[in-house]
């Protein structure tokens, strides 16, 4: 299968699901770095990568920027007909495309592209949606995992690792 689109979702995959509040009522995410390494790895095959959350916050939109991801879809309640524009956009089908979530919200997208998956932390429920029951819980790098697992899968993880090392061994 040729994914060209890896479609995620972001607390609760990205994030361990939780919402840390200060005094002030400033609200606060924690990221695992780990992920960035899987939005390096599809790049460098030319792999699209997109964000889908019902959450709306800047936060999201602050990592999406560090990471160069331009398709960010904050505040989403139809996950499904926004990932239907990108695949128009794209000019792809759905069985190209990857997706990674892990709630209700999530379900309806699940079933409908090529390669589905979630993290351990998961309900039940959303586990007996996916292709791919990941080992990590959400906020531990599962994103990472999804993408790693899909490259090992089609025999380009070594490929793309190797990508990475030629242009890092260009800029020293």
């Amino acid at each position: 299968m040729k994914i060209k689109l890896f479609i995620t979702d972001i607390d609760g995959v990205w994030t361990d699901g939780g919402m840390y509040y200060t005094e002030s009522g400033d609200e606060l995410k924690k990221f695992n770095t780990a992920d960035s390494a899987g939005i390096i790895l599809l790049k460098l095959l030319g792999i699209q990568v997109a964000i889908i959350s019902g959450e709306n916050t800047k936060m999201v939109q602050n990592r999406a920027s560090k990471l160069n991801i331009k398709a960010v879809h904050l505040g989403v309640k139809d996950k499904v007909g926004v990932a239907k524009k990108l695949i128009n956009t794209l000019n792809i089908s759905w069985e190209q495309v990857a997706y990674i979530g892990d709630d209700l919200n999530d379900i309806l997208l699940l079933r409908k592209v090529g390669l589905s998956a979630c993290p351990s932390s998961s309900e039940d429920y959303i586990k007996k949606e996916v292709d791919w029951v990941l080992t990590r819980k959400g906020g531990e790098g599962v994103f990472r995992e999804f993408v790693q697992q899909y490259l090992q899968s089609e025999n380009q993880l070594t490929h793309a690792i190797n990508l990475y090392l030629g242009e890092k061994e260009k800029e020293l």
